[in-house]
């Protein structure tokens, strides 16, 4: 539903050249709202102008585009306009090209000059492209483009010098863009746009590349580092590591596949090893960890003891974990503050299920998003573990996707869950009961491979969603979309 003023608000912006003209006129309790609206209905040339004339020292999307009191719809769970991404840097452009006026001459809505024009937060990758929308690599060379010219395109009008205005992003960079972004970077220095990054995510980048990146941000700025699919290995990492560490202030820190180059002696990978965990100890203000597809088997007590301060986010897909790497974690001052924990591609159904168990009882009472795909939990491992699962009561998420669970346990689950008043989505495996011949256990590869038989499986659906109506839990979504971007960002927890 709508507010009678986010009506009137549409209304007035049917006709663009009128609106424009009336906003020197209007409130400036009005121009949160009147970019709402302009954004949602791609109004291009009345947005240009709201950014041009805007006039409050910030402009956030995250506060602009929430579901508001006069409408519900959240615009940042959306992949952004392509039409409206490009009439706010028009905006924005235009307004670093025209000189401040002067006091006596300066109209009531450029009071507050914009300092801060914050972008972040936008829809990441994992949802369809529609050609009519930006993805965030599409954000990052726009806004890039935009640094590079305005360092190029000249002198402004006469008078006073433009406000500075620092733009603040989420950059993406891969390969085919680095140079692109790295010279956007270093023409924002000393510009009137100065190019801030919050999280940066490098994907495939060099070695060297990745250090010349990281020389270039803002200290002040940076929040998460993400470098995925660059195969560093500790040799790479342990180059790139200290200049990660300059990041006072980084809360994030997602690195892959660090583990020890085989074609070095043993001698040097441990070295590498000691001196990755001597710059990992410097952050202090470190609150999630990912190390996925790392080899970190019987070292991840070396790892942890050397963080400055707990952990609320710990992701460990595909580490190989032993026993005890489990048990160290349990008794260790992270487990008690854990709100999201990843162990996907570890196996829990043998030895690693009791020191799993311990975990859970230790995370029991923080802990809010659980991913456990492609665990090897069956239904005996399952229903061992669910008086532990069960008083985890502020559980939001569980993710069981890729385990061999059967029909039976998953209701027994369903059942259990009850008590967890919190949960919102469960992400389960399709039940064994729906494949034809499979072999016992089941590899994981085969559960995901394997094709299942569509009509047992919509019976199972519908039983599913049949306990869920009669124990009053509509609202609780049970799927097997692993894709569907249910998985919650630390951030948003």
């Amino acid at each position: 539903m709508h507010t009678l003023v986010f009506l009137s608000t549409r209304q007035v912006l049917q006709c663009q050249p009128a609106a424009c003209q009336a906003l020197p006129l209007l409130p400036r309790e009005l121009f949160p709202l009147l970019f709402k609206v302009a954004f949602m209905d791609k109004k291009t040339v009345v947005l240009r102008e709201l950014v041009h004339t805007w006039p409050f020292p910030l402009l956030s999307f995250q506060q602009l585009l929430q579901e508001c009191a006069h409408c519900s719809r959240a615009l940042l769970q959306e992949r952004p306009s392509t039409e409206s991404m490009q009439a706010v840097i028009l905006g924005l452009t235009a307004r670093l090209h025209t000189p401040e006026p002067g006091a006596s001459t300066q109209p009531l809505c450029r009071k507050h000059a914009l300092r801060v024009l914050d972008m972040t937060g936008l829809l990441d990758d994992g949802v369809e492209q529609d050609p009519g929308t930006m993805s965030m690599w599409d954000c990052t060379a726009a806004v890039a483009r935009t640094c590079i010219a305005q360092q190029q395109g000249g002198a402004t009008e006469p008078g006073p010098a433009p406000v500075p205005v620092e733009v603040r992003v989420d950059l993406r960079v891969n390969r085919a863009s680095y140079a692109f972004l790295r010279e956007a970077l270093r023409s924002s220095v000393g510009s009137p746009l100065r190019l801030c990054c919050r999280d940066l995510r490098a994907e495939d980048l060099p070695m060297r590349n990745t250090v010349a990146l990281l020389q270039l941000l803002d200290a002040g700025c940076l929040r998460r580092v993400d470098l995925r699919f660059n195969n560093l290995g500790l040799r790479g990492l342990s180059v790139i590591i200290p200049h990660v560490a300059r990041f006072q202030h980084l809360a994030s820190l997602r690195l892959h596949y660090v583990h020890g180059d085989s074609r070095q002696p043993s001698v040097d990978g441990e070295d590498n090893f000691r001196y990755f965990l001597a710059q990992m100890g410097r952050f202090t203000c470190l609150r999630e960890l990912s190390m996925g597809s790392s080899l970190l088997s019987g070292r991840l007590d070396q790892l942890l003891s050397t963080l400055q301060s707990p952990l609320e986010s710990l992701e460990l897909a595909f580490c190989a974990l032993l026993p005890e790497d489990l048990r160290f974690l349990a008794r260790s001052p992270h487990a008690a503050h854990l709100k999201k924990l990843d162990l996907s591609g570890n196996d829990l159904s043998g030895s690693q299920l009791a020191p799993f168990q311990g975990l859970l009882q230790a995370s029991a009472a923080t802990l809010l998003h659980l991913e456990l795909t492609e665990c090897q939990l069956a239904d005996t491992q399952l229903l061992a573990t669910l008086p532990i699962l069960t008083q985890c009561a502020s559980l939001r998420y569980l993710g069981l996707y890729g385990n061999p669970l059967s029909m039976a346990g998953l209701k027994e689950l369903l059942r259990d869950s009850a008590a967890q008043a919190e949960l919102r989505t469960v992400v389960h495996p399709f039940p064994v009961d729906c494949y034809e011949g499979l072999p016992w256990p089941p590899p994981a590869s085969v559960l995901l491979e394997a094709s299942i038989n569509e009509e047992k499986f919509a019976r199972v659906e519908a039983e599913l969603h049949q306990l869920l109506l009669a124990s009053g839990r509509a609202h609780v979504l049970w799927t097997t979309d692993i894709y569907g971007r249910l998985a919650a960002d630390y951030f948003s927890l």
